[in-house]
């Protein structure tokens, strides 16, 4: 071959090389984009979600249609100011918050930390409830399955793949089974959509409009998928479409999750007029009675999801508030959101009552928000 032919050849096989390198860098960006949005969609729904999504709807019916799009189109503008200042800017929360008012940055990742630490009690507690519908194990053993599901995601060789590939899969099928006990409930969508434009008393609403903004959007909820982008890489203003793209994605997935839950229940509390749901599960109550066994069964499995991915985000997020308040946390990453699980398992299994730390978590959460 002379020498013409071999630069040819070369020249080849580089263009060759860097489009497959180029080609690989969007599929990975890709990825991030829609790894960031599942993750804030899928921290948000929660066990918390499921019984908030209950209990309102079986007290408040139709209306409840009201609150969800409220709280959903209030959710897409906070999610879309924080995710944008912290991604034009580069920094993370606690970093702009220290700028703003030094010290501030280190009361707010106390503070994230903290009611991340108690969500995550209750979430690995309810990933231990879930198991227990499924499959009958005990809840103490169901506690460490599910803390050590969370831990194996990040003792992988690239835990933040790992992590966004879980969310969008189980954050996927928990949307096909609830619509499945949407479906077999038979709600009166007419009537929903009917109640939002004429929801009756609006005051009554405002505690569930509170309380639904804080479960999607309040305490390290709003920073999870903000903070995952900049680990991917993404800031600067010329990455905003990007950001505007993954936070509206994630908004809809837990809109869409909210939305087909409400129907699921309000078929049945419309079906069952004289039926209250359990107080102390509602979920699990309409499921049961909206699609038999296998409803019931699949609260356990939507139950178990939710947790777990809310394990993972409560941990991952707490951390990231951590990490650049210290070298040592961000060199030792990993290693403190793997100590971050353990620990609320442990409390979990001893104290085995999260009902009691979910509320504080969520006073919590209504601070920072």
């Amino acid at each position: 071959m002379d020498s013409g032919n071999f630069l040819t050849v070369l020249r080849v096989h580089i263009i060759q090389k860097e489009m497959l390198m180029n080609k690989n860098n969007q599929k990975k960006n890709a990825g991030a984009l829609i790894g960031a949005a599942f993750l804030m969609a899928t921290s948000a729904i929660g066990p918390g979600f499921l019984t908030q999504t209950g209990k309102f709807t079986d007290s408040l019916h139709g209306s409840f249609g009201f609150v969800i799009l409220i709280s959903i189109i209030l959710a897409a503008i906070v999610q879309l100011n924080v995710w944008r200042v912290l991604c034009v800017s580069g920094m993370r929360g606690q970093d702009i918050a220290n700028k703003v008012l030094p010290g501030l940055g280190y009361f707010i990742a106390f503070m994230v930390a903290l009611g991340g630490l108690a969500f995550n009690i209750g979430n690995v507690g309810g990933g231990a409830l879930g198991l227990n519908v499924l499959f009958g194990i005990p809840t103490t053993v169901g506690t460490f399955i599910a803390g050590i599901i969370g831990i194996l995601i990040f003792l992988s060789k690239d835990a933040k793949t790992s992590m966004d590939k879980l969310t969008k899969y189980l954050g996927s099928i928990m949307i096909i089974v609830v619509l499945y006990v949407a479906i077999k409930s038979k709600p009166p969508v007419g009537d929903a959509v009917s109640s939002i434009f004429h929801p009756g008393d609006v005051g009554a609403l405002v505690l569930p409009l509170i309380t639904l903004l804080g479960g999607s959007c309040g305490g390290y909820i709003t920073f999870s998928g903000a903070h995952r982008l900049l680990d991917a890489g993404y800031s600067g203003k010329k990455d905003l479409p990007h950001v505007r793209q993954s936070v509206l994605m994630g908004v809809s997935v837990s809109g869409i999750m909210r939305i087909l839950l409400f129907l699921a229940v309000l078929g049945v509390v419309t079906a069952n007029p004289d039926v209250t749901l359990d107080a102390s599960n509602p979920a699990a109550d309409a499921f049961r009675l909206g699609a038999g066994v296998i409803g019931y069964k699949i609260f356990g499995l939507v139950l178990f999801f939710a947790a777990t991915t809310s394990v993972i985000g409560a941990a991952y997020t707490s951390v990231s508030f951590l990490k650049t308040l210290h070298p040592f946390i961000m060199k030792n990453e990993k290693w403190f959101v793997i100590g971050f699980i353990t620990a609320s398992t442990l409390i979990m299994a001893i104290l085995g009552k999260p009902a009691a730390l979910l509320v504080l978590a969520g006073a919590l959460n209504g601070l920072i928000l």
